[in-house]
C-alpha cells in the first residue's frame, strides 16, 4: 500500500475508504443460500451444504430433522419470492427500472445459471444484493466467492461486471423492524406476566443470531488496513452488540420499556471440538430460569427472514426450553417484508447507482456504514483460495473500481 493510500485510509475509515462511485447498472441480484421445497430436496440440498466434507448420507439424514418435521420444505425460497416482488414493486413505484434476479448459493435458482440468464439477457452490469447484514466469511466472503467462481466457471469473467452493495447490518431499513417487534414483545410478555399474577417479574431480552467458528469470527473485519479493534475481538460480534444496544436505547427511549439483555448463538453445527461462539441460547434461558427470571424476549437480530433455523431453532426448540421452565416468551419477527427493510433495500440500490442516486449512506452504529469494497483479506477463507468480487488489494477511497470484471485479485492475499 503506497503512502498516499494509507494516509486515505487514516483519515476515514468509515465513510470514505472503500466506498465506489455511483454506476449505471441494468440490474439487480437478490442472493441467498437456498433452501429444499419437498422431502425428495432435502439430501440433495445438504449434499449441496456440504459439499466438499465427505459427509456420508447416512449422517445428513440424522441432521434433516428440522426439514422432514416441515414438509421437507424450507421457508427461505418462498421468502425471497415475496421479496423480490416487494422490491421490484418499491423499485418501480420510485420509477427506477432495474429488474430483481434471483439466485441461491444451494438450491434451485442458482447462482451460475442466473448469471448465464442474465447475460444472455443482455445484462452487462449487475449489483448484487444478498440476504445476509453481517460480516463474517459465510455472510459476506462467501457471496463474493460464489460470484467469482460463477464468472469463472460459466467463462462470464470479463464478460459480466458484478459489484456488491454494502453489509447493511446497521441500516436503518434493517433496524427500524427490530425496534418496532422488541417494544411490542416486552409488552406482550409483560401482559402474559400480568395475567400470570406476577406483573413485575424479571424480564431478559435474548438477541439471538447465528454461531459461527471461533475462528471465523476473530477473522471477521479483520484485514489490511483496517485501523479498528472490534469488541470481542471480532466485527461479526461487534456489530450485533452495538446493534442490540441500539434497540434497547431506542425502544427504551419511544416506549419507556426496557429489561436487561445479552446476545446470544444459536444454529450450531460441525464438529464438536471445533470451538464455535457461546453461548447456546437454550443454555443461556436454561441459566436465566434458574436465575429467577420469568419473561424471555427473543430477537432474533442476526436474520432477515423466518427462514428454517428461525422457525425451527427459535420457534421450536428455544420455545419449548422457555415453556419446559414455566417462562412467558414470545419471538420477535424478523424484517421479512417490512416496509421499512424493502425501503431500505432500494436506498442500499440507491447508493450505488447514477440514477436516482442517494449519497446519504445513514447507520445506526458508530461502526458504519461498512465499506462497498471490502479490504485485502477481510473475512479469511480458511478453506482455500478462491476468486471473488467486490475486493480489492489496496484502500479505495476514490469511487474507482480496480477490478471492473468478475474475479478480483483479492484471493492473492490469502
Amino acid at each position: 500500500m503506497s503512502p498516499e493510500q494509507q494516509a486515505a485510509t487514516a483519515v476515514n475509515p468509515v465513510t470514505e475508504a472503500g466506498r465506489m462511485a455511483p454506476k449505471n447498472y441494468d440490474a439487480v441480484l437478490l442472493a441467498s443460500f437456498g433452501g429444499p421445497e419437498g422431502q425428495e430436496d432435502v439430501i440433495p440440498f445438504l449434499r449441496n451444504v456440504t459439499r466438499g466434507r465427505g459427509i456420508p448420507d447416512e449422517r445428513l439424514e440424522e441432521v434433516s430433522h428440522h426439514y422432514r418435521a416441515n414438509g421437507g420444505i424450507s421457508p427461505i425460497n418462498q421468502q425471497n419470492r415475496e421479496l423480490k416482488a416487494a422490491l421490484e414493486a418499491e423499485l418501480l413505484a420510485r420509477g427506477i427500472e432495474l429488474p430483481v434476479l434471483w439466485g441461491n448459493r444451494n438450491w434451485a435458482p442458482y447462482i451460475p445459471e442466473t448469471l448465464q440468464g442474465a447475460y444472455d439477457a443482455g445484462h452487462r452490469r449487475v449489483l448484487m444484493l444478498t440476504t445476509s447484514a453481517y460480516s463474517c466469511y459465510s455472510s459476506c466472503r462467501q457471496y463474493r466467492e460464489d460470484i467469482g467462481m460463477a464468472l469463472t466457471e460459466t467463462g462470464l469473467d470479463g464478460k459480466l461486471e458484478v459489484d456488491k452493495v454494502r453489509q447493511y447490518f446497521d441500516h436503518p431499513g434493517f433496524v427500524e423492524p427490530f425496534v418496532e417487534g422488541t417494544a411490542a414483545g416486552l409488552a406482550e410478555v409483560r401482559a402474559k406476566l400480568a395475567a400470570a399474577g406476577t406483573p413485575d417479574a424479571p424480564i431478559h431480552i435474548l438477541f439471538a443470531t447465528h454461531s459461527i467458528p471461533t475462528r471465523d469470527a476473530e477473522a471477521a473485519g479483520r484485514s489490511e488496513g483496517e485501523p479498528r479493534e472490534f469488541e470481542e475481538g471480532s466485527a461479526y460480534v461487534a456489530q450485533h452488540l452495538a446493534n442490540a444496544a441500539a434497540v434497547i436505547e431506542r425502544v427504551q427511549g419511544e416506549s419507556g420499556l426496557t429489561a436487561p439483555w445479552s446476545l446470544v448463538y444459536q444454529s450450531r453445527s460441525g464438529a464438536p471440538h471445533v470451538p464455535w461462539l457461546e453461548p447456546d441460547i437454550n443454555d443461556a434461558i436454561e441459566d436465566l430460569g434458574g436465575q429467577g427470571v420469568k419473561g424471555i424476549v427473543i430477537v432474533p437480530l442476526g436474520f432477515v427472514s423466518d427462514h428454517m433455523e428461525v422457525v425451527w431453532d427459535l420457534d421450536t426448540e428455544a420455545m419449548e426450553t422457555c415453556a419446559n421452565l414455566g417462562l412467558a416468551a414470545t419471538r420477535v419477527p424478523t424484517p421479512g417484508t417490512h416496509r421499512k427493510f424493502v425501503d431500505g433495500l432500494v436506498d442500499l440500490i440507491c447508493e450505488r447507482t447514477v440514477a436516482n442516486n442517494i449519497s446519504d449512506r445513514p447507520a445506526v452504529t458508530d461502526l458504519g456504514p461498512w465499506y462497498d469494497v471490502c479490504r485485502p483479506g477481510c473475512c479469511a477463507n480458511f478453506r482455500g483460495e478462491k476468486p471473488t468480487i467486490a475486493g480489492a488489494d489496496t484502500t479505495v477511497g476514490t469511487g474507482h473500481d480496480p477490478y471492473p470484471s468478475g474475479t478480483s485479485g483479492e484471493t492473492a492475499q490469502l
